[in-house]
C-alpha cells in the first residue's frame, strides 16, 4: 500500500518527492530538480539545476536573479499534466501573487496538493484559488490564528482614499512588498477609480514593468526622482501616493517627503501595537495569504484524509483540524518568512 511518505516527505531541504526525484520550494539553491510555487525568494531560489514553474514564476525569477538563474527551465501552465520520474504533476492557481501555484502530485493513485502561500480574496492581479480534491493537502499556516480576520481590501483602499482627501497636503508613502503586494494595491486603487500618477520607488520599477509586460494594467507610473524645476520634490508630490518597500518608510530616502502620512499595507497590521512600533500612521490591512476563516474554510471544502500544515501556525491549524476530528500533522518546515512579503 502506497503511503503518502512515498510520494512526499519532509526534509532540511524542504519537501521531496522521491518518485520524480524533485523537491517542491526547496530551502536552499543546488537541487538538481526543483519545483517551484511562486517567485517570491524565500521559495524561489536561485542556482538550481532544472526549475519547472508557471511561465509567469520563471519570468519572475528572471528579472530577480538574471537571465541564467538555473541550468534549464520547464514552464508549465495552470491544469497542464507534466510526468517526472514516476510522479503526475499539475500547478493549480494559488491566488497569491501573478503566477503563483498549488503542486498537485499524484503517484500510484494517491494526491498530494501542496498549497504554497495562497489566499482566496479577489485580487486582479492573478487568478483565484482553485479548489481541488486530494488524499493529502498540505496548506501554509501564515495567519492560522482566530485573531487574523482579514477585511474585504477595497474597504482599505477606500481609507487611503479618504486619508489623502483629508490630508492634501501630504504625501502618502505606502509601504508594500514590491513583488505582489505593490502591484496589487496599483491594481486596487485604479478599481476604486484613482487615475493620478501613483510614484515608486526605484525598488518597485523592474517588477511592476514585469506585470505590465504580463498584461496587468497598473496605469499610469513614474519612478521618485530629482526634479529639475524649483520645487522640491516634497512640495512635487504633495497630496500623492508614493508606494515603496516597508523598509524605506523609516529610511533616509522618506526624508525628502514634508510631513509625509507612513501607511503600510499588511495581513500584520491587524495587530495595533505592530503599527504603532512601527511608526505606521495608516494601517491597511491587506494580505496576500489567507486568514483564519479562510485557512480553515479551505480545509474543509478540499476534506482531504489527512492535512499537513507547513510554515507559520503550524500547530494551531493542526490543533483545529484535530478538534474537528481529522488527520493532521505540522511539519516544522524551516526556511520560509512569514512577514517580509505579507
Amino acid at each position: 500500500m502506497i503511503r503518502p511518505e512515498d510520494v512526499l516527505r519532509p526534509t532540511p531541504q524542504g519537501l521531496y518527492c522521491p518518485p520524480g526525484d524533485v523537491f517542491i520550494d526547496p530551502v536552499r539553491g543546488g537541487v538538481d530538480r526543483a519545483i517551484i510555487t511562486h517567485g517570491h525568494s524565500d521559495h524561489a531560489r536561485p542556482g538550481h539545476g532544472s526549475v519547472l514553474a508557471t511561465p509567469e514564476t520563471l519570468e519572475a525569477m528572471r528579472v530577480r536573479y538574471g537571465a541564467g538563474f538555473c541550468g534549464s527551465q520547464q514552464p508549465a501552465r495552470y491544469g497542464e499534466a507534466v510526468s517526472i520520474g514516476g510522479a503526475r504533476i499539475r500547478l493549480l492557481p494559488a491566488g497569491h501573487v501573478i503566477g503563483s501555484a498549488q503542486v498537485e502530485v499524484t503517484y500510484k493513485g494517491l494526491s498530494m496538493i501542496c498549497t504554497g502561500d495562497f489566499k482566496r480574496r479577489r485580487d486582479p492581479t492573478c487568478p483565484s484559488f482553485e479548489v481541488a480534491p486530494c488524499h493529502i493537502l498540505i496548506s501554509e499556516a501564515t495567519f492560522a490564528l482566530p485573531v487574523f480576520r482579514h477585511p474585504d481590501s477595497r474597504g482599505q483602499i477606500a481609507k487611503l482614499l479618504a486619508s489623502l482627501s483629508a490630508f492634501p497636503d501630504r504625501t502618502h508613502l505606502v509601504g508594500a512588498y514590491a513583488f505582489g503586494k505593490a502591484q496589487r494595491i496599483l491594481c486596487e486603487l485604479r478599481q476604486a477609480g484613482y487615475t493620478e500618477t501613483v510614484f515608486l520607488h526605484g525598488a518597485m520599477r523592474d517588477l511592476c514593468d514585469m506585470y505590465a509586460r504580463l498584461g496587468v494594467d497598473l496605469g499610469h507610473v513614474e519612478p521618485v526622482s530629482p526634479v529639475t524645476d524649483k520645487r522640491s520634490p516634497a512640495s512635487r508630490l504633495a497630496g500623492r501616493i508614493v508606494i515603496c518597500p516597508p523598509s524605506a518608510t523609516g529610511s533616509p530616502w522618506a526624508a525628502r517627503f514634508s510631513d509625509p502620512v507612513i501607511a503600510f499595507a499588511s495581513g500584520w497590521m491587524t495587530v495595533r501595537q505592530r503599527a504603532k512600533v512601527s511608526g505606521v500612521e495608516l494601517p491597511l490591512i491587506v494580505s496576500d495569504h489567507a486568514d483564519w476563516d479562510e485557512l480553515t474554510s479551505t480545509v474543509r471544502e478540499v476534506n482531504p484524509e489527512e492535512l499537513w500544515v507547513t510554515h507559520g501556525r503550524a500547530d494551531a491549524l493542526a490543533r483545529w483540524a484535530s478538534l474537528e476530528g481529522r488527520r493532521a500533522r505540522p511539519l516544522h518546515l524551516v526556511g520560509y518568512e512569514d512577514e517580509p512579503h505579507d
